[in-house]
């Protein structure tokens, strides 16, 4: 790739969000936004490469998709109808909500409550978390044209139902609440565990742009217990980031990581949020458990004196809220230090999990541990199959090679990918 062509990557990764809620703002249409955003930067692709690449990106992409849009709905049927209302958003409409930031007011758009919560992730994920479809439908484990008609579905509903581009007021805010931070935590997931063929292990830009918004929610709802929670889950999961990823571009397992290139400013900031929400006295919810389990992982700085039996009990209370498949597959992992791996292996087993890569990894790990050898190989072929992350498949590759070898149980859980690093 040419030096232009690694900016325009760079670019696209920092401004595409930008470009688009700054037309979805002005035009209050996502196909104009997202068709125009698009369409501007294939012009960068055709011009900076001759005409050399702006002083302000951002601004040069910005302004080229606004006139291509006001083109746009000069060309439409009611031609004078649009060509007036092109004109008069020629200007930037007074801020609107709460928070004057654009991408925010994205997020919320997406997240109305007329979508179903699917819906509403998904295309956040397009729009503000700039994912390809592909993408997005690993994150759901569904088909990429049964995700890219779902995308198309919930835009045109937005456009019809003439939902408002805006952060909602603050009486409002509680009940969109959910479906913003799922939406905040897919992106940070999608960053931290980034997958699709050439894309790097981990995508600091959408973990970045995850913990920026989030901080953004927080500063609207200082005291909302699950926006502190999701930002502390960010910040402990964020601060492993360097030790994440081996030099040769391999997972490093939690247990296995230089604790030492752990950041510990970021650490320090979500154990303080953590200790705040428990001295409020009040009932924990989903983010705030996880995080509250980071913390207990974050806490020591050697894995041996990890206390498994509070991350079991966190848990616990996590299923609880959320008895769903993927959060008993995590907590059968801290099962496995405590109990061992046969009491962990038949809970696994009873999980409906085929299509997810995490279980066949930890059933790999777990029967690796028994001494099942040839099980674990198969096991471990099913995760190299379905993984999307190269660092995760280089991991489990290396893992099931080992098994050619002379056997050897390790004695305590050091490979199963659904709870660690």
């Amino acid at each position: 790739m040419t030096d232009v062509g690694e900016v325009i990557s760079r670019v696209h990764r920092e401004e595409w969000a930008r470009v688009v809620a700054a037309l979805a703002r002005r035009f209050g249409d996502l196909d104009i936004a997202e068709d125009m955003a698009a369409e501007a930067f294939a012009t960068a692709v055709e011009r900076w490469p001759v005409e050399g690449v702006p002083p302000s990106p951002g601004a040069w992409l910005t302004t080229t998709a606004h006139r291509r849009a006001i083109d746009r709905l000069r060309r439409e049927v009611r031609r004078e109808e649009k060509h007036r209302e092109a004109l008069m958003l020629s200007d930037p409409p007074e801020p609107l909500g709460a928070i004057d930031d654009d991408r925010l007011r994205l997020v919320f758009t997406c997240c109305h409550p007329a979508l179903a919560m699917e819906v509403r992730i998904a295309l956040t994920l397009r729009l503000v978390g700039g994912l390809t479809v592909p993408e997005i439908a690993r994150a759901f484990l569904a088909q990429e044209s049964a995700m890219g008609r779902r995308i198309t579905r919930a835009k045109a509903k937005i456009k019809a139902a003439r939902i408002p581009f805006g952060v909602p007021f603050r009486e409002d805010l509680p009940a969109r609440l959910t479906g913003v931070l799922a939406v905040l935590y897919l992106i940070f997931n999608e960053g931290y565990l980034a997958t699709g063929p050439g894309t790097e292990a981990v995508r600091g830009d959408l973990t970045a742009e995850a913990i920026r918004l989030t901080r953004l929610v927080r500063d609207l709802m200082p005291a909302d217990g699950e926006v502190a929670g999701l930002l502390a889950l960010m910040l402990l999961t964020e601060a492993r980031r360097a030790a994440r990823v081996s030099a040769s571009g391999e997972l490093v397992t939690l247990e296995e990581q230089d604790r030492g290139a752990w950041d510990r400013e970021l650490i320090a900031e979500g154990h303080a949020l953590v200790r705040a929400r428990l001295a409020s006295g009040q009932a924990p919810g989903r983010y705030q458990l996880l995080a509250a389990i980071n913390a207990v992982h974050t806490d020591v700085r050697d894995a041996r004196d990890t206390d498994w039996s509070q991350v079991v009990a966190l848990y616990d209370q996590l299923v609880r809220l959320d008895p769903s498949p993927i959060v008993r597959l995590n907590r059968a992992v801290a099962v496995a230090e405590l109990d061992g791996p046969e009491v962990a292996l038949a809970e696994v087993d009873g999980l409906p999990l085929e299509g997810y890569h995490a279980f066949h990894a930890t059933r790999a790990a777990l029967l690796r541990r028994l001494g099942r050898s040839a099980e674990s190989r198969a096991a471990y072929d099913r995760a190299v199959g379905l993984a999307g992350n190269t660092a995760e498949t280089a991991y489990l590759i290396r893992r099931r090679d080992q098994l050619a070898g002379p056997s050897t149980v390790p004695h305590r859980q050091d490979d199963a990918v659904a709870d660690g690093g």
